[in-house]
């Protein structure tokens, strides 16, 4: 780890080896124009034979070494993106068939070697989430390597894809792909995309939802540095609106090896080489009830202000466009919010004259900011966003002080320790006639430095639960595990949400579904490249 002075800030950031760490942590796929994505999972019945795997496979491995941005490579001036990318990570299982000593996994976290399926009743996985209900996949023996394939094109895919199958057929059953997956496609690969309208990619989910609006920016990350606005940590006295009001996490957020937001270092394993530059992924398959969302939202939306869309706006706390609700209080603000930004895209694509087109450039740069650039300081009773809505509940950003300035070091103390890298892309399609017996939901994927305090928080204590917001039991509208049964009324749904209304009396939704349900994944470990080489060697050694 090096720190480089910022002449600009004053202050000492972290710079990390981006050509050691695997690039799916540093790099969200999709905003690069990777739109299709299989992953595959493999058990390895001879250490051997999986070290000399990981060898040839090696040089194939996608890092996080700066790419071009896509307008340079339109223009010719920086060489084209790689057409397919390659992304390992290991389970506890995994590792220990590989050859790691014993003493090193024991240093690892506890949850990381539990896996998903021990920490089930944590996570709020019952009833229809339960294990026992998971793919086919997760139901056999243990899962030990995750591959991931992202690729700009169906062709790039199917080499790719290709490619890894012939080396796997090379081990002679040494390293075998497993099957199992329910969903469109072959049950030895779970395959994922970007939706498409009219055959041109969308960046939304089944519920309609744009998704992938921001990430968590963080010191080293490699990312523009614009990007903290509205992605960093929020700042005291700050404007939310620019980068007086945003400062970069900590590294050790997301990446081992390095301090995080408490200054201290997550738990590593031995050798501390192992586990330096990698990271924490969760991967979770999860099932969404397209129909029934559909069917609710339509019901309850006749008599809800705005309608349904105002209503799933008040679940999500964006509107389906994307629009944060805290800025566009109602359709017409957001529509004009999104068509203003259209507009300024299609501009910037026209512009000829270098002038005209900086301007257009930092005219569209502010208004694609605004989506992410807002806090909740001015409406911390959820007037305007719900406290209880998926997007305020998984990042509050500051909103936690409840407005007393200075009960913690920093406004967003609590949230800053709790975020989380999001990776995925939904599976499945979801036409008008669609049910919820259908195959389509979301790939989500998780990277943090620790599963316990980040992942597993977020899940159970403010996704699964309401107390931190002051909401009692109320769960995530759209993602929590809303109550099987009402105590009222047994046999339909137990979910409730509270809507305040600001000057109007608040809405109240009643016996609400269970949108998402889980349908497999556990936890495994991202390794650097270094580690890669390590474990391939079979040098890892703990003393």
């Amino acid at each position: 780890m090096r720190r480089q002075h910022s002449l600009q800030e004053g202050v000492q950031m972290t710079v990390i080896d981006l050509h050691d760490v695997q690039g799916n942590l540093v790099k969200p796929y999709g905003r690069y124009g990777y739109p299709l994505a299989r992953y595959g999972f493999l058990r390895i019945r001879s250490g051997d034979a999986a070290r000399h795997w990981l060898q040839a496979v090696l040089p194939h491995v996608t890092t996080g070494a700066p790419w071009p941005d896509r307008r340079a490579q339109q223009y010719g001036a920086a060489p084209p993106l790689p057409e397919a990318t390659l992304n390992l990570a290991f389970s506890a299982a995994g590792l220990k068939a590989i050859g790691v000593p014993e003493k090193s996994l024991d240093a690892l976290p506890e949850e990381f070697r539990l896996g998903m399926r021990g920490r089930c009743d944590l996570l709020g996985d019952d009833g229809p989430s339960a294990p026992e209900h998971w793919d086919p996949i997760w139901q056999g023996p243990a899962v030990h390597v995750w591959v991931s394939i992202n690729a700009r094109s169906e062709a790039a895919l199917q080499r790719q894809t290709a490619w890894l199958q012939d080396s796997l057929e090379a081990t002679d059953g040494g390293v075998e792909l497993l099957t199992g997956h329910r969903g469109p496609g072959d049950d030895c690969w779970q395959e994922a995309g970007a939706l498409t309208e009219q055959g041109r990619v969308v960046p939304r989910e089944h519920f309609g939802f744009v998704d992938g609006i921001s990430d968590p920016y963080f010191e080293g990350c490699g990312q523009p540095p614009e990007h903290v606005i509205g992605e960093g940590k929020p700042q005291r006295g700050g404007n939310p609106r620019d980068a007086s009001g945003w400062a970069p996490l900590a590294t050790g957020e997301f990446v081992l090896g390095y301090p995080d937001e408490a200054d201290e270092y997550p738990l590593s394993a031995l050798p501390q080489i192992l586990t330096r530059n990698g990271t924490f992924l969760v991967y979770r398959k999860l099932h969404q009830n397209v129909a029934s969302w559909r069917r609710y939202m339509s019901e309850m939306g006749r008599n809800f202000p705005g309608g349904a869309d105002a209503l799933a706006a008040s679940m999500a706390g964006r509107w389906p466009n994307g629009a944060p609700l805290s800025e566009c209080p109602d359709q017409a603000s957001a529509d004009a919010f999104m068509a203003e930004l259209e507009r300024l895209r299609e501009a910037r694509r026209l512009a000829t004259e270098p002038a005209e087109k900086a301007r257009l450039d930092k005219a569209y740069a502010c208004q694609q900011q605004r989506l992410k650039a807002f806090n909740y300081a001015d409406d911390l009773a959820g007037g305007r966003c719900p406290v209880g809505a998926h997007i305020r509940r998984t990042n509050p950003r500051g909103a936690l002080e409840y407005g007393q300035e200075g009960a913690f070091r920093t406004p967003a103390a609590l949230t800053d320790r709790r975020r989380l890298l999001r990776r995925g892309l939904p599976y499945g399609s979801s036409p008008p006639e669609t049910t919820d017996a259908d195959e389509h939901g979301i790939i989500l994927m998780v990277l943090n430095a620790s599963i316990k305090r980040q992942f597993e928080f977020v899940q159970q204590k403010w996704i699964n639960y309401g107390n931190d917001f002051r909401l009692g039991n109320e769960r995530d509208p759209l993602v929590g595990n809303q109550p099987l049964d009402d105590a009222e009324v047994p046999g339909q749904p137990g979910g409730h949400y509270k809507i305040p209304g600001g000057a109007q009396p608040p809405w109240f939704c009643a016996r609400l579904p269970r949108f998402v349900e889980t349908r497999g994944g556990d936890y495994f470990f991202l390794p650097s490249l270094s580690a890669l080489h390590m474990l391939a060697a079979g040098n890892v050694d703990p003393t």
